[in-house]
């Protein structure tokens, strides 16, 4: 990404790294974990093409700050996470934009269309259902294959005692063990992202959203649906035809089904590849979000 502007937006809780890149129409990308902004290393310059992008490191992720956090994970809930980017994307003159994320950082997008309506004019989530809908349905096949969801978000200081220990093992286990093939991540591409979780104070950051997953997160969004609160803008929903969502979710309808409880206007498939197909096929991700963002509806 050496053609795209490195820039630190500070906001009143953290500080928050970006690449930029474009003139277009105003487009934030969120990576998932183990990642970064580098996820989007072959998609974003494919995107700048038509839109101004903006690649940011989450809260507690890659070259972001780490605010202190509290008994209750507060400060690391996708409410919180999406607040920052409201607050980077504003100081970057851009009131309103359109968001796509991955993985955590889907789960932050979708947080920022119910929290920040306003804000956001189209919204896409690669590879999740809402973080309510998913604990709710989870069982032993979650527990097994989603391994960080319930082990990041033990009590501390074991989950970071454990990746401190190994980040080499845990960045391989994610990358080679969901259904992507390993030869999608380059030395480098792996190098950056075991650097990123070879910090104390990012491993413990990276915990605490999980632990927020598992509890503010959960009462979030289930305090949306008491209130009948959607989302308002159009949604694309893209997940691997490899990968849990593809079977898990037969009987509700698919992934499809489990997001239009959650808004009116949604589309979506299943995408060629593992979980991180992003990484795995960026031409035909790059397409799917250009033909979604570029149509005037």
């Amino acid at each position: 990404m050496d053609d795209f502007s490195n820039e630190i937006i500070e906001t009143e809780e953290a500080a928050i790294f970006l690449r930029r890149m474009g003139s277009g129409p105003p487009l934030l990308l969120l990576h998932g974990f183990p990642q970064t902004h580098l996820m989007w290393r072959d998609v974003a310059p494919l995107l700048a093409e038509e839109f101004t992008v903006i690649c940011a490191d989450l809260r507690g992720y890659g070259a972001s700050s780490c605010p202190s956090s509290t008994t209750d994970h507060v400060p690391y809930s996708k409410r919180a996470l999406a607040a920052d980017m409201v607050a980077v994307m504003e100081k970057l003159g851009f009131k309103h934009f359109a968001v796509a994320g991955h993985d955590r950082g889907g789960r932050v997008a979708y947080r920022l269309a119910l929290d920040h309506p306003e804000r956001i004019t189209k919204l896409a989530v690669f590879d999740i259902v809402p973080t309510a809908e998913a604990w709710d349905r989870a069982d032993a096949r979650f527990a097994l294959s989603f391994w960080p969801w319930a082990l990041l978000a033990q009590p501390e200081p074991l989950p970071e005692r454990l990746i401190a220990a190994a980040p080499e093992a845990i960045v391989d286990s994610a990358l080679n063990g969901w259904g992507t093939p390993a030869s999608t991540f380059s030395p480098a591409a792996r190098k950056a992202y075991v650097a990123a979780l070879s910090d104390a104070d990012h491993i413990h950051a990276i915990c605490e959203e999980y632990r927020a997953a598992a509890a503010i997160d959960r009462e979030h969004d289930a305090e949306d649906q008491r209130n009948e609160r959607r989302i308002a803008c159009p949604v694309l929903a893209l997940w691997s035809a490899e990968g849990a969502l593809a079977q898990w979710y037969e009987a509700d309808g698919g992934p499809l089904a489990i997001w239009r409880r959650w808004a009116d206007e949604v589309e979506g498939s299943a995408m060629a590849g593992g979980h991180f197909f992003p990484e795995e096929r960026p031409m035909a991700t790059a397409e799917a979000l250009r033909a979604f963002f570029l149509d005037p509806g």
